[in-house]
């Protein structure tokens, strides 16, 4: 045997990976374009729905609703955030972007939760589904982030759908790790106690287990929604509008004031959307031992209402 073979194998022994995977995508775009249109879609029509809601809507109206249902979720401080935040935003020229990246990442996340807490509900039930996912979960957290563009521009295309759909995919595996782990760590004296009463497995679920893992969920959404914001720059490669746009151009341009309005803008996206999500984890106690709608601007209406009837 050559020598040359045991001391450098692989200069003629190779695998034709690129070839694969060439073959693979050019037999799926030919076969399968219909069904890939027909997922594109319904997801146009939300996102049309959300980005034509947002920008036709008063600026003001929108900043007041938004300010409004941070404090409800969370708390007044958040509220607050969301209120100068969001006039921020519209000082410094960024606004209608804004709604537009606003609008992507709303339909991204709303996907990726339609998607991912089912998904981690059934890795929490079935460990067999779980084992099947978690190395396919490891490749996709770990596959450098530009490389979901390819696949993404062969089968859908580009522009905002496309943007988002590649969003879901890079965003969505933390909520299936945290749901499943959020379940799995339900004290088991609850579960049984769940049983001994009669509850249905369905009945337990909801009851039980997913009030108990929803700090743990809130938190993987939460991880979703910052996801979903570190892609509207990648994504802008693909022709995604918004702010990301605004800095792939000032980086291609050497424009300051476009690559600063657009990083700042979705900085201040990301802290409005980071502090009202985390509400969504509070617990009761955390509230000061009350409901959802005992505080916040419902319930202040509530407390007014109750006491102008006394």
């Amino acid at each position: 045997m050559d020598l040359s073979v045991l001391l450098d194998p692989f200069a003629a022994l190779q695998l034709p990976l690129a070839e694969w995977a060439n073959d693979s995508m050019r037999w799926i775009t030919s076969n399968y374009r219909p069904l890939f249109q027909a997922i594109k879609a319904p997801v146009k029509e939300f996102l049309d729905f959300v980005e034509d809601g947002l920008r036709d809507s008063p600026q003001s109206l929108i900043v007041i609703i938004f300010s409004l249902f941070a404090w409800q979720i969370a708390n007044r401080a958040a509220g607050i955030v969301a209120f100068f935040g969001l006039i921020a935003i519209g000082l410094i020229g960024a606004w209608d972007p804004a709604m537009t990246s606003f609008a992507v990442l709303l339909t991204a996340v709303c996907l990726s939760v339609l998607i991912g807490l089912p998904l981690g509900i059934l890795c929490s039930r079935v460990t067999i589904v779980w084992a099947i996912l978690r190395p396919i979960l490891d490749f996709m957290q770990t596959i450098p982030s530009f490389t979901y563009l390819v696949p993404v521009i062969l089968l859908f295309g580009i522009g905002n759908v496309p943007g988002v759909i590649v969003t879901v995919f890079f965003a969505t595996p933390p909520l299936i790790r945290l749901t499943n782990l959020g379940l799995r760590e339900v004290r088991q004296d609850l579960v049984e106690a769940a049983d001994a009463f009669g509850a249905s497995p369905f009945k337990r679920l909801i009851s039980v287990e997913l009030p108990l893992a929803r700090p743990t969920i809130m938190t993987g959404i939460n991880q979703t929604v910052m996801l979903s914001l570190v892609m509207s720059v990648i994504a802008s490669m693909i022709s995604v509008a918004g702010l990301g746009r605004l800095v792939l151009v000032g980086i291609g341009q050497l424009d300051l004031e476009r690559a600063t309005i657009g990083g700042v803008g979705i900085v201040l996206l990301a802290i409005i959307f980071d502090r009202t999500t985390q509400g969504f984890g509070f617990t009761r106690r955390d509230r000061g031992n009350r409901g959802l709608w005992e505080q916040g601007p419902v319930g202040w209406v509530r407390a007014k209402l109750n006491g102008s009837k006394k």
